[in-house]
């Protein structure tokens, strides 16, 4: 027990030795620690203190070379500012003295001005002096024509007035009556010689227009294709156009014979097409056609803008470029009427200049004073105030459309543009080769008969062909059966022979057609 006890207390004796001598080296440790850290708190605070002093050393020089800086900015300022107000100074001394200089010369020139006025009013007082005496001579020389006379001034100077007037009036009057007479004698030579000079210097061509076309082929193998089996394609190619193909022995050529060009334009173009394209029958004829229509339609437009281009007309309403264009497919006496009107144009202008007149205005009016000669439809108005009716709808100027309307005197002439527009119409017509009134009258006459036609209910087309020896018509099967196809055949010739005058025989062929279509799907 005792032995146990010794154990413990020694084993309690030890743990406290050793936690005595723990605590000593933990102490010894802590300072140890403790003057470390101070050791480097001092070399921390020497190291910020030496720095401090290098830094404050270096803003001090900073500060140092920046107050140098401004100083001798500051410097310059000044300098400057001085530089400026010795500048300003001495432009002020400067000013100063032409000041004095020019306050002595205008104390010289009004003493000079004080000279010359009390001058001057010795002269007016003198002259105001020599006036009294001349008032009172030309007074006392009244009075003594007064007295020679027997007449008041007052009545004698009346007198005096009225006969200057009468020599006034009486050699006014026969200058007058000089210069009429002057007139009279030239005015009739200025006016040829004005016109002369305008046809001489406009060059013109014959244009003669032709009922026939001749269509050239590659090879007379053509013509039997175009004519087709039991000529089914040619009489396609007819009814589809109105115009007669003639097939005869001339070589490698057929001949295309209509009166309106419009359509012969159109079956010569159909025709190309279809020769080239290799396929001739009746539904592709139709289709050939349909499309060449709508085709010439743009080449009315496209001729009517190049004829305007060409001119220098600028400005021109989309429709009166479409009339002009159809002026092409259009003939007045033979003569083509968009050669005529481009002609008329040209002698305007040429003779408007002549007269000092605006050129552009006149040539403006010679282009369209014929539209109203191409009407979309037929109408009874005389073309001139048709076209002028056109003119004013699509905005041309007052002058234009009178002189339009007035080139054949339906209305009175109100500008000087209408008599040239008149003239220069008649110039163009009147050429030799210009016109045929043969070939017009013919070309009236199909018309006629196209439109005699056109009078009977149910048909849909008429032509005139075989130069007039027939007409062909073709009716709405819907509306017209053959019974009364046969009747209208004889209507028609009847109202021929009663309304028209022709030479020989008119053969009337009315056809009727009747299709039926159906589509496989």
């Amino acid at each position: 027990m005792d032995s146990v006890l010794i154990i413990v207390i020694t084993i309690l004796i030890a743990a406290t030795l050793g936690f005595l001598v723990a605590k000593l080296l933990e102490r010894n440790n802590a300072s140890q620690v403790l003057k470390n850290a101070k050791k480097e708190a001092q070399n921390i605070i020497k190291e910020a203190t030496s720095e401090g002093e290098a830094i404050k050393k270096d803003k001090i020089l900073q500060a140092k070379e920046k107050f140098i800086e401004l100083k001798s900015e500051h410097e310059k300022v000044i300098m400057t500012r001085d530089k400026k107000i010795n500048d300003a100074e001495k432009r002020t001394r400067d000013k100063e003295s032409q000041v004095s200089n020019e306050l002595a010369k205008n104390k010289k020139l009004n003493n000079s001005l004080e000279g010359k006025i009390k001058d001057y009013d010795g002269r007016v007082e003198y002259i105001e002096k020599k006036q009294s005496d001349i008032d009172k001579l030309h007074q006392g020389i009244v009075q003594q024509l007064e007295v020679i006379s027997g007449l008041p001034a007052e009545e004698a100077k009346t007198q005096l007035m009225e006969s200057l007037k009468d020599q006034a009036k009486t050699d006014a009057m026969a200058f007058i009556q000089n210069s009429m007479e002057e007139a009279k004698l030239t005015a009739e030579q200025d006016a040829r010689k004005i016109i002369i000079n305008t046809i001489q210097r406009i060059g013109t061509e014959e244009t003669i227009e032709n009922c026939v076309s001749v269509f050239n082929l590659e090879s007379d193998d053509v013509k039997g294709r175009i004519i087709g089996r039991e000529g089914r394609n040619i009489r396609a190619i007819e009814s589809a156009t109105g115009v007669e193909i003639i097939v005869d022995d001339t070589p490698e050529a057929i001949i295309l014979s209509c009166f309106d060009s419009v359509r012969r334009e159109i079956a010569r173009l159909s025709l190309h097409k279809l020769v080239t394209d290799g396929r001739i029958h009746p539904a592709r004829i139709e289709e050939v056609v349909k499309k060449t229509k709508s085709q010439i339609e743009q080449e009315i437009v496209e001729v009517g803008k190049r004829t305007v281009i060409d001119l220098g007309i600028h400005g021109l309403h989309p429709e009166l470029i479409k009339a002009v264009g159809r002026m092409k497919y259009r003939s007045s006496y033979g003569q083509n009427l968009l050669q005529h009107s481009r002609e008329v144009a040209k002698l305007c202008s040429v003779m408007a200049a002549e007269l000092g007149l605006n050129p552009k205005l006149a040539k403006r009016a010679g282009l369209l004073h014929d539209i109203g000669k191409v009407p979309e439809t037929e109408t009874e108005m005389p073309h001139a105030l048709l076209g002028m009716e056109w003119a004013e709808k699509h905005g041309e100027k007052p002058e234009i459309c009178n002189a339009i309307g007035a080139h054949h005197d339906e209305i009175e002439m109100k500008s000087l543009y209408a008599p040239i527009v008149q003239v220069c119409d008649a110039i163009s017509g009147a050429r030799p080769g210009a016109r045929r009134q043969v070939l017009d009258s013919y070309i009236q006459r199909l018309k006629d008969l196209e439109d005699i036609a056109f009078g009977f209910q149910g048909v849909k087309k008429a032509y005139a062909i075989q130069a007039g020896r027939e007409l062909r018509v073709i009716v709405e099967s819907e509306k017209v059966n053959d019974e009364k196809a046969a009747s209208l055949s004889f209507e028609i010739s009847q109202k021929i022979q009663t309304d028209m005058t022709y030479p020989g025989q008119v053969r009337v062929t009315v056809i009727r057609e009747t299709r039926a279509v159906n589509i496989a799907k």
